[in-house]
């Protein structure tokens, strides 16, 4: 049925028509091209464009929306070429560029006549205003050589890690990346042309900077567009006005001036800062920021959602901010569910990274410990290892010191220019951090930095790397002996653990479940893995000669397949530590932490003589792993902890465990949790606390391990209260104990000698292990340099001698 038009709006019509004509005869809106065009579908594609300009949150002028309103109830032919003409009126004041595709499909752009105002640290919608002669359907993106992002990602090359600076970005090209730029093609937008003679589309941009800034703007139709004559580039002068700084006034649970993680958002869940726009101490590839108590963060005039937090031990608090033209601050009070220092257990993550993977590399090759800190301090971590590897290492090794980094050190800390390296990368990183540094000695209240971080080496993208990365800690020398560059180094692992050992470092292997994985998720299983990757594949033969590893690492990748050669080796009586580690940011760049360790001290750990002892606690004393939404504390065998006192049972008997356990549920199951529940175990997140939750419930199972099976289980509630708990366990030969609520939590083994024999829990675990130095040199001996090989085989001979005397042991 014919809709019909009053007077009024026809009235409204012609008077919007009126007004839009009257303005561009006063040179406000600029002559723009017309062209014919069906009514039916080009009314509809004003439709699905109005509907999209609300849902970003920036409709039309009201003037416009009504002139709109009234033409698109045109219905007969008369009304509707007039209609379509008052369309082009109302929308001409929002066009930034005109896109003309010729019948031969060649793109040519001119200037709209919207004004080009931007605001600084947020995004302004604009029209692009399309003439599709060709009739043509490919996505219409604009994209500018401003709109680059500031750094870039690192291919994570295992091979010809010397070529680290292909395409980096200089201090001036990262001046010059000012602009984001956003094609809108989202629903209700179609997300291509419609091949309609005319057409609207949306261009979002977002401005870096403040002041008068020129990008050029190119419409991008997916062929060479770039022809003679530049015709499809447009440059346009922005005025870009200034955003307002947001102070933040953060404390933590006991009221001091501290750090927090800030997730800021508009209502259409856009992030902010804009990531690719960022530079020290935000990192491009987190969605949250850092920010110390005092420090701002710029936002445009608007409504946000906030989300604070401080890692797994704090809740996740959300807060509505609204920024307005006065004063504007973003009140934060942290509350945790659980310290675990109240108990005497301080947390580290042994492998983070200051370059390579998400780290930009540039404008410098990677970050520098001021912003690991932050990022050590923004996840309440007690002590962190960033661990210089081959993305950068030429770079990244100026901030070893052989020394943890005391607070003083860290915040004063600048780069060194060395020879070769890029001068303007360097002044870039070093104004970036002094600015954060004087921001944090001159604010009225400067907070506590509580987090202890010490630079060592992961050997990752060495000639070694394929028989597993080993993680190298309290080094005092990471130059290896007559090596002028890391591909001097060994091929093998055994020489570096030697080498480390020898100026009293400790080392051990990393992400452990590259290359065990199986089909498998049995936990200990018997599968035997190929051992063809970079994780815990050497450690099957290193651990066979004493002392020589002294740890091994996970949470970072499958629990099944990181534990099962630790189960394995632990039932063969070698009672390897497990660390708890992240891998920050290749394995994950969510945060730090996000694997982690927690040690009994009797205080937090400080300066060398603490990270010393935090490391000596990891080796031998009381400790946990995991995602630190679970806690095992206090974890005792017949009264005593891990490290204490040998326990030996002259006779078979029965032993009593004790712990004190705490976890935390959401009280009820959201979709995403479900999600996390229900997920495979091949899949992420690998370790979570949403893991163990039993059905819909809030309970988690605490489980005894004995030997590397279930000897007790109990269920407790995770409501985030500390519980004790008891269990008993007989004790029939030599074994080793464990508590965990898997896959979020496990303690490290307390060894249980019955009549002072070893451990040989298992025939099976005897045989598995010994297979495994079969599989293992297989796949590895292949890249052990000739000259190496003598010693490297003599090496592996010496684990089958171990493993075989540990089988004939159960004949």
């Amino acid at each position: 049925m014919a809709v019909r038009i009053t007077r009024r709006d026809w009235a409204r019509l012609t008077l919007g028509s009126v007004a839009m004509h009257q303005l561009a005869v006063h040179g406000m809106l600029a002559q723009q091209p017309r062209t014919q065009v069906e009514f039916q579908p080009f009314a509809a594609a004003t439709r699905r464009l109005m509907q999209a300009l609300h849902s970003l949150g920036t409709p039309l002028p009201q003037p416009a929306e009504a002139a709109i309103e009234a033409a698109l109830k045109a219905n007969t032919q008369p009304q509707e070429d007039a209609a379509v003409q008052a369309i082009e009126d109302a929308l001409a004041s929002s066009v930034l560029m005109n896109v003309e595709i010729n019948p031969e499909m060649r793109l040519s752009v001119s200037r709209g006549a919207a004004r080009g105002e931007l605001v600084q640290g947020g995004w302004r919608t604009f029209l692009v205003r399309v003439q599709n002669a060709a009739g043509t359907t490919p996505v219409l993106n604009v994209k500018s050589p401003q709109a680059g992002a500031v750094g870039r990602r690192s291919s994570l090359a295992i091979t010809g890690v010397e070529d680290f600076t292909n395409g980096a970005v200089d201090e001036v090209e990262a001046r010059n990346r000012w602009l984001g730029v956003a094609t809108f093609n989202a629903p209700p937008m179609t997300p291509a042309l419609t091949g309609l003679e005319l057409e609207y589309r949306i261009v979002q941009l977002y401005s870096r900077d403040v002041g008068e800034r020129e990008a050029t703007l190119q419409a991008d139709c997916g062929w060479g567009e770039q022809d003679l004559g530049f015709r499809s580039s447009l440059p346009v002068l922005f005025r870009c006005v200034a955003a307002k700084e947001v102070r933040t006034h953060i404390r933590d649970e006991h009221g001091r001036p501290a750090i927090a993680s800030l997730l800021i958002r508009d209502d259409l869940g856009r992030v902010y800062p804009a990531q690719t726009k960022r530079l020290m101490p935000d990192l491009s590839f987190q969605p949250h920021v850092y920010r110390y108590d005092g420090e701002s963060v710029l936002l445009p005039e608007g409504r946000y959602r906030v989300q604070s937090s401080r890692g797994p031990e704090y809740f996740a608090n959300w807060q509505d901010v609204e920024v307005r033209s006065g004063d504007t601050a973003i009140e934060v009070r942290l509350e945790r569910w659980i310290d675990p220092a109240e108990f005497g257990y301080y947390s580290g993550d042994t492998h983070v990274h200051a370059a390579g993977c998400s780290h930009y590399e540039s404008p410098t090759e990677g970050v520098t410990p001021v912003v690991m800190e932050r990022q050590a301090d923004g996840e309440a971590l007690d002590l962190a290892s960033v661990l210089n590897w081959g993305p950068g290492f030429q770079y990244q090794k100026q901030f070893f010191t052989g020394h943890a980094l005391p607070s003083a050190v860290q915040t004063s800390s600048r780069p060194v220019a060395h020879e070769g390296m890029a001068h303007d990368a360097t002044a870039i990183a070093a104004r970036e951090e002094a600015a954060v540094v004087d921001r944090l000695q001159h604010s009225a209240s400067p907070p506590a930095i509580d987090s202890l971080v010490r630079y060592d080496v992961e050997v990752s993208g060495f000639p070694s790397s394929h028989c597993g990365h080993l993680v190298l800690l309290s080094l005092r020398d990471q130059e290896f002996p007559h090596t002028h560059e890391i591909q001097d180094w060994p091929s093998w692992n055994a020489p570096i653990l030697r080498w480390a050992h020898q100026q009293g470092a400790i080392a051990g292997y990393a992400h452990s479940g590259h290359g065990l994985v199986t089909d498998s998720t049995a936990l200990p299983n018997l599968v035997i893995p190929p051992f063809n990757s970079s994780g815990a594949n050497e450690f099957i033969a290193d651990v066979t000669h004493s002392g020589l590893v002294d740890f091994i690492s996970g949470c970072d990748l499958w629990p099944f397949a990181e534990m099962n050669i630790w189960y394995h080796t632990l039932n063969c009586g070698f009672a390897t530590p497990f660390a708890g580690e992240t891998d920050f940011p290749c394995l994950t760049d969510a945060c730090v932490g996000g694997g982690r360790s927690y040690v009994r001290l009797s205080e937090r750990p400080q300066g060398d003589s603490g990270y010393a002892k935090w490391i000596e606690g990891l080796i031998h004393g009381p400790s946990y792993f995991g995602d630190g939404r679970s806690h095992l504390m206090d974890f005792r065998v017949n009264s005593q902890l891990r490290g204490e006192h040998a326990l030996d049972l002259r006779v078979p008997g029965e032993v009593e465990v004790t712990a004190r356990v705490v976890a935390r549920l959401d009280p009820i199951s959201t979709e995403g949790t479900r999600a996390i529940q229900k997920a495979s175990p091949y899949d992420k997140p690998y370790w979570h606390v949403e893991r163990a939750r039993i059905g819909d419930s809030r309970n988690v199972p605490v489980e005894l391990i004995v030997n590397g099976k279930t000897a007790g289980r109990l269920v407790i509630r995770a409501d985030g209260t500390p519980q004790p708990i008891r269990m008993t366990a007989q004790i029939e030969q030599s074994s080793w104990l464990a508590l965990r609520i898997y896959p979020s939590a496990h303690t490290n083994p307390v060894v249980v000698s019955v009549a002072g024999r070893p451990v040989r829990a298992s025939k099976d675990s005897a045989m598995w292990c010994r297979k495994g130095v079969d599989v293992c040199w297989e796949q590895k001996r292949q890249r052990i340099r000739p000259e190496e090989m003598r010693a490297a085989a003599e090496h592996f001979d010496h684990a089958r001698r171990v493993y075989d005397a540990m089988v004939a042991e159960f004949s």
